[in-house]
């Protein structure tokens, strides 16, 4: 199992008093499958998805990740477990705009140890797998929408994750582009057995999951499974 959360709750305290956003949330996600979850705006997806992916602190409540007890950990010891175990994946791609396509797949392998000549090796490869290699010395404004998706998506895999997490990873693409990155996603989970857990208005994209959850009132609910 790469991730186990147990009992996840959530708060945000207002002049109105106590806004439970989650409520005792378990889930569980083995090696390889790809997670999705659906529900309203405003419902606590994302908060659900930082406080999973170390971002953010539950009020209460356990979380492992990769064998890790996460409230275990330093952070020195965390941002480690960051680099090393955890790729992000965001609605609005988040490259670095004063960066070309090759760089910004670079500089994350860089900050972990990697070698510039290694991590131009890998970066090179995984461009080329999705078609893109024409665009490694592009800056991000020189491409399209889709294709900055899609070197988002790469940029989440270059540091060799165990677990994604991705937010609307096509919520800001035409229909066309979406499909073109949730194909993308798919394959890499088969090819590399990278998890994901995807946070989605999407029900194309819950399609492509392994298993489907709803969040209704701060709960996680059991919605399909293959």
């Amino acid at each position: 199992m790469i991730l186990k959360a147990e009992k996840i709750s959530k708060s945000y305290y207002t002049g109105d008093g106590a806004l439970k956003v989650l409520k005792n949330v378990d889930l569980y996600i083995g090696r390889g499958e790809m997670v999705s979850v659906m529900g309203p705006s405003g419902c606590g997806k994302s908060t659900l998805l930082n406080i999973l992916g170390t971002l953010d602190n539950p009020d209460s409540g356990q979380l492992w990740i990769n064998n890790e007890e996460i409230t275990l950990l330093s952070d020195e010891k965390l941002s480690f477990l960051r680099n090393n175990t955890i790729g992000f994946i965001f609605q609005f791609h988040h490259l670095l705009p004063e960066f070309t396509v090759i760089e910004n797949l670079i500089i994350p392998q860089m900050i972990k140890g990697t070698s510039h000549e290694e991590a131009t090796i890998r970066g090179l490869d995984l461009l080329s797998k999705v078609g893109l290699s024409d665009r490694k010395q592009h800056k991000p404004s020189q491409i399209s929408g889709g294709e900055r998706q899609r070197v988002a998506v790469l940029r989440a895999l270059v540091n060799h994750p165990k677990i994604i997490f991705a937010d609307e990873p096509t919520g800001n693409l035409d229909i066309s582009s979406g499909e073109v990155v949730l194909d993308l996603m798919t394959e890499l989970n088969k090819e590399y057995g990278v998890t994901y857990l995807i946070v989605t208005h999407n029900p194309e994209v819950a399609k492509r999951c392994d298993r489907h959850y709803d969040l209704t009132n701060g709960r996680l609910e059991i919605y399909e499974q293959k």
